[in-house]
C-alpha cells in the first residue's frame, strides 16, 4: 500500500488472526538472532548484519542508548541503508498485507517503519515483536493441547502409523514437524528444525485445527523426544491419558515397509544430496552403523555385537553385488529383540486406555462410526 502516513501498530488482540490468517511477515532482526527461532510465514531481511548488531550492543552497553543509535545510523547509511530498504520495498509490494517485527517491537520495528514510509510504503509492525508472538504461541499451544480432546495413534514399529493419519483428518503429525521419523534410525539428512521453531509450528497446526472446530485431535504415539525435539510438557501429559488406538499389521509387511523407508528411500536420499554413489554408500553406511551404536546399551553386547555383524553383511552384499535384500535380516533381528519386546511392555501399562485394535481400514472405520 503506496501511502505516508504510518499504520497502527498490530497488538495482541490480534496476534491470532495474524497467524491463522498467514499473513506474510518480515523480521528484521540479525541473522543470528533469525535462525535460532522464527515464525512461520516469516522472511529475514534483517535492518542490521550479525557484526552491525553486536558492534552496537556494544556501544549501548558502554556509551547508552544515544550513541548506540549514532552508530546505528553510521553503520546502515548510504548504498547499505538503500539496498535494505529496496528489499523490504519490494517484499511490501508483493505482500501488500505484510506485516514487520523486531525483537521487542522497539527501536528497529520503528526505524523500518518510517524508513518505509519514506519510501512511500506503510506497513505495520507488532508491538512487542518477535518476543510478544513467540509468548502468544506458547500459551496458545498450552492451552489447545488442555482444550481438545484427543487420541493417540498407537502401534508397533514398522506398522504403518505415519501413513494413515491423513486418514483422520485432524491430526498432528508430530514427526513431519520435528522433521525425524521417531525412532533411533529415523534421522533425515537435512537438519531438524530448533525447538523453538518446532513448539512454533506446533502452535500452529493446532490453532488452524482449532479453528475448524473443536472435534478430537489424533497424535502418533511418541515418547518425550522426537530425534532432538522435546515435546512440551503439557503434550506429554495429553499423550498419557488420552484414549489409544493400536494399528496391527504383519510381521513381514513390516520389515517391507522398514526396509523401504530406512533403506531404499534413505539411498536415494543420500545419492541426491552427494550425486557420487560411492561418497552416498558410505554415508548411508556410517548413518546406520551410527544410530546402531547409539542403542548399543539398550541392546545389550551380544544383541549389538550380532546386528552390526548383520548390518555389516548387508552393507558389504549392498557395495559388492547390488543386492539390497540381506537388509532385512538386521530389520527382523532389530524387531523381534528390541523393539517389539520394548513396544509390548510399554504397552502392557495402559492397556486400560486401548480402544481399538485393527488394521488401517478397521480403525478408520470404528473411529469415523465413533466420533462423528
Amino acid at each position: 500500500m503506496i501511502t505516508n502516513t504510518m499504520p497502527a501498530a498490530i497488538t495482541a488482540q490480534g496476534f491470532d488472526d495474524l497467524f491463522l490468517d498467514q499473513r506474510p511477515m518480515f523480521d528484521v532482526r540479525a541473522p543470528i538472532e533469525f535462525a535460532k527461532g522464527a515464525l512461520p510465514n516469516a522472511i529475514n531481511l534483517p535492518l542490521m548484519t550479525d557484526d552491525e548488531r553486536q558492534r552496537i550492543g556494544t556501544c549501548y552497553k558502554e556509551q547508552g542508548q544515544q550513541a548506540a543509535i549514532a552508530m546505528g545510523h553510521q553503520l546502515v547509511n548510504g548504498a547499505t541503508k538503500k539496498q535494505r530498504v529496496q528489499q523490504w520495498h519490494a517484499f511490501a509490494i508483493a505482500h501488500p498485507n505484510a506485516v514487520l517485527y523486531c525483537f521487542r517491537g522497539g527501536l528497529r520495528s520503528k526505524v523500518s517503519q518510517q524508513w518505509l514510509s519514506e519510501a512511500g510504503i506503510a506497513i505495520p509492525f507488532v508491538e512487542g515483536g518477535y518476543k510478544a508472538l513467540r509468548s502468544h504461541l506458547i500459551k496458545r499451544l498450552d492451552q489447545l493441547i488442555e482444550q481438545l480432546p484427543a487420541f493417540v495413534l498407537s502401534g508397533r514399529t514398522g506398522t504403518g502409523k505415519t501413513e494413515i493419519l491423513p486418514l483422520f483428518k485432524r491430526t498432528i503429525d508430530l514427526e513431519g514437524i520435528a522433521k525425524h521419523r521417531g525412532s533411533s534410525f529415523g534421522k533425515y539428512i537435512a537438519e531438524q528444525p530448533t525447538q523453538i521453531n518446532f513448539e512454533n509450528n506446533l502452535a500452529m497446526a493446532l490453532m488452524q485445527l482449532n479453528r475448524v472446530s473443536q472435534a478430537p485431535i489424533i497424535y502418533e504415539d511418541e515418547s518425550r523426544l522426537v530425534g532432538c525435539r522435546l515435546l512440551p510438557n503439557s503434550l506429554q501429559a495429553k499423550l498419557k491419558t488420552s484414549p489409544i488406538m493400536v494399528l496391527n499389521d504383519s510381521f513381514d509387511a513390516r520389515i517391507d515397509r522398514i526396509f523401504g523407508e530406512y533403506v531404499v528411500k534413505a539411498i536415494a536420499a543420500w545419492e541426491h544430496e552427494f550425486r557420487d554413489p560411492r561418497e552416498a554408500f558410505l554415508a548411508f553406511s556410517d548413518s546406520l552403523l551410527q544410530s546402531m551404536f547409539r542403542i548399543r546399551k539398550r541392546l545389550g553386547s551380544e544383541a549389538y555385537t550380532h546386528l552390526v555383524k548383520l548390518l555389516k553383511q548387508a552393507l558389504y552384499q549392498q557395495s559388492e553385488k547390488n543386492n539390497l535384500a540381506d537388509h532385512k535380516h538386521w530389520i527382523a533381528y532389530l524387531l523381534t529383540y528390541y523393539y517389539d519386546p520394548m513396544y509390548d511392555y510399554q504397552l502392557s501399562l495402559k492397556t486400560k486406555r486401548v480402544m481399538m485394535q485393527g488394521t488401517s481400514s478397521e480403525l478408520v472405520t470404528w473411529y469415523q462410526s465413533n466420533n462423528t
